[in-house]
């Protein structure tokens, strides 16, 4: 295509300006009459055969006191580049983007431990992310580190200046694996896991034919691109589903649906977030216990390195999810199924460095609910755990070495429980919906270790900074269907010498099973009410169940109240039946403190 010099001049001063190729498509189309599409490729071929490239100017790190060796460049469409090339091999690390809630820091965790594994390994590192606040982007970190949006264009630019050996897209979660395929056909060496692994992970018409192959059983499901075809897949396997866009991070636009008109505001919602790729339904799995797997691969051997058992139900997001390392009530039976499966799954996806598994047990049988070539964010916590640095192992992995040479070739084995807890941002929102589902919330977490569950638990929560009662009153407002399950959690809170304060049908559903308890008027129905009584400090703790398909004015009230007066709040029965043994163990026992280190130091020195 040839331009004349007016058009390549206000191509030029579009790209100085900041538009981006896609941009300017966008903008070139939109006066097209239909029949002809510009795409972003197009415009990126037409300012390669220009020349109009974007150069690389550095922000001196040391405000020119000395000489700054770790320098960090910014792209510009100026003439003088700044960025000199080196001799050495290089690896380029894709990071997360910005963070937000959704995205935390353990995908930077993994970006950092990588830069560490590499640089021990003779490579120099190229690290391309746009977070002021993460460790991967201080200056200091990689030996370069470009400060670029996480784009194809962006990217590629880098990539042009550095020509690196290899380019690492599974560290930084769903954010770069999304530009995997598209970097992959302009002659990017894609190392680890290959570009169409990850694809045939995320596509559901793929994935599902080599689960039937495997013989690994999946909860009915199907994909659509427009709401009809979606709802021709609901009539199919019936509600309630799971309905969430691919290639998204955090279980974004990820719900749970139970009628039409739900499926038809959600599936909205989860289009305008899938940005062209299909909407994923599952048939949701009630009263079902979730499981992730964190495993490495070589392309030829397999290592579990942790399966961790969630204690909130399945249908909370992994990352909201309280979990356990080893599983404690799994049977032996499911965790082989478990094992078995993972090894299958990377096998026959040709995993080279990390992959994390999500199971959902239902009565016995084992249900794939998704895999992920990539790092996920359990990694870090599954790290701290069992005491091996994953993360630097997978990077190792991605440049060749095997797990044989790494030393890593058995699950490993811990002698106490790692409870995983999530730190919840609501009382950084005032009036949100204090509500944990299917997409995520949390943004950060914790760790509880003790070789007693129910001290590990405890600790969690005290780090999380949820101060368990020991005795007094405990507000608890449950839904019809957890009643019956929260029955026995009620009896055993009597014993430790709890005193319940509760609306009218929780009331009369523990007083007809012989548990006493006091009733509570709602908010609307008059005073004194739960509101006076967090007030007048009489409420230690609050247990509140979600009702319906919204959250009723009085649930959003008393969980508010709960936040602002830094009262425990449970929202799950599987949550509330933790945190009474947890309070069962803290009135016989003392906390003990003990290092990580001294726990690891005691892992080694055991027998296997």
């Amino acid at each position: 295509m040839k331009l004349s010099t007016d058009l390549l001049d206000l191509l030029r001063r579009a790209k100085q300006h900041g538009f981006s190729d896609q941009q300017i498509a966008w903008t070139i189309n939109r006066h097209l009459d239909g029949s002809r599409r510009v795409t972003e490729a197009d415009i990126r071929r037409l300012r390669r055969q220009y020349g109009i490239r974007p150069v690389f100017k550095s922000v001196d790190t040391c405000a020119g006191e000395f000489e700054a060796l770790t320098p960090y460049y910014y792209s510009t469409y100026e003439r003088h580049n700044e960025s000199v090339r080196s001799d050495r091999p290089k690896i380029m690390i894709l990071g997360g983007g910005p963070n937000r809630i959704g995205q935390g820091i353990e995908f930077d965790y993994c970006c950092v431990q990588a830069v560490f594994a590499l640089k021990a390994e003779g490579y120099e590192t190229i690290m391309v992310n746009s977070n002021p606040e993460t460790v991967s982007t201080d200056y200091d970190t990689s030996d370069k580190l470009y400060f670029e949006p996480l784009t194809v264009e962006d990217v590629l630019a880098i990539c042009d200046i550095e020509q690196p050996d290899g380019v690492i897209v599974q560290l930084g979660g769903q954010t770069p694996l999304k530009l995997c395929r598209e970097l992959e056909a302009e002659g990017v060496k894609i190392i680890g896991t290959s570009p169409d692994s990850i694809d045939l992970a995320e596509d559901r018409d793929r994935f599902g034919r080599l689960l039937a192959e495997l013989g690994i059983p999946q909860p009915e499901n199907g994909s659509g691109r427009t709401l009809e075809e979606v709802e021709r897949v609901v009539q199919r396997i019936g509600y309630p589903v799971m309905v969430r866009p691919s290639y998204v991070l955090g279980g974004r636009a990820m719900q749970t649906v139970w009628d039409r008109d739900q499926l038809v505001e959600f599936t909205r919602e989860a289009f305008e977030v899938a940005e062209g790729h299909p909407i994923l339904i599952d048939k949701f799995l009630a009263n079902a216990t979730e499981v992730d797997v964190d495993a490495l691969s070589d392309g030829d051997d397999v290592v579990i390195a942790a399966i961790m058992e969630h204690i909130e139900e399945a249908g909370i997001h992994s990352g909201d999810s309280a979990c356990v390392i080893p599983p404690r009530l799994l049977s032996d039976h499911v965790i082989e199924t478990i094992r078995r499966a993972t090894h299958q799954l990377a096998r026959a996806l040709k995993v080279k460095g990390l992959m994390n598994v999500q199971y959902a047990v239902r009565d016995e049988e084992v249900y794939v609910l998704e895999v992920n070539p990539r790092a996920s964010r359990t990694v870090p916590y599954v790290s701290k755990a069992i005491g091996q640095p994953i993360a630097q192992y997978a990077a190792r992995l991605m440049v060749g070495r095997t797990l044989r040479e790494i030393g890593f070739t058995e699950e490993p084995r811990i002698h106490f429980y790692a409870v995983k807890e999530a730190v919840l941002p609501f009382n950084k929102f005032p009036g949100c919906t204090v509500i944990l589902g299917p997409e995520m919330r949390s943004t950060g977490e914790v760790m509880g270790v003790d070789a007693d569950y129910a001290m590990a638990f405890a600790k969690s929560q005290l780090a999380a900074g949820s101060k368990l009662p020991l005795d007094g009153r405990i507000f608890v407002s449950v839904n019809d269907y957890d009643k019956r399950q929260f029955l026995p959690i009620a009896r055993k809170l009597v014993e430790l010498g709890f005193e319940f304060l509760c609306t009218a049908g929780t009331h009369r559903f523990l007083s007809d099973n012989g548990v006493a308890s006091r009733q509570v008027e709602k908010l609307s129905e008059g005073r004194p009410n739960i509101q006076d009584l967090v007030m007048n400090n009489e409420v230690g703790m609050i247990v509140n169940t979600f009702s319906g398909d919204k959250a009723r004015h009085d649930e959003k009230m008393i969980r508010t109240l709960a936040i602002r007066y830094e009262l425990p709040l449970f929202t799950t029965i599987a949550a509330a039946r933790a945190v009474a043994q947890a309070i069962a163990a803290l009135k016989v026992k003392q906390l003990e403190v003990k290092s990580l280190q001294e726990y690891h130091a005691e892992l080694r020195a055991r027998p296997s």
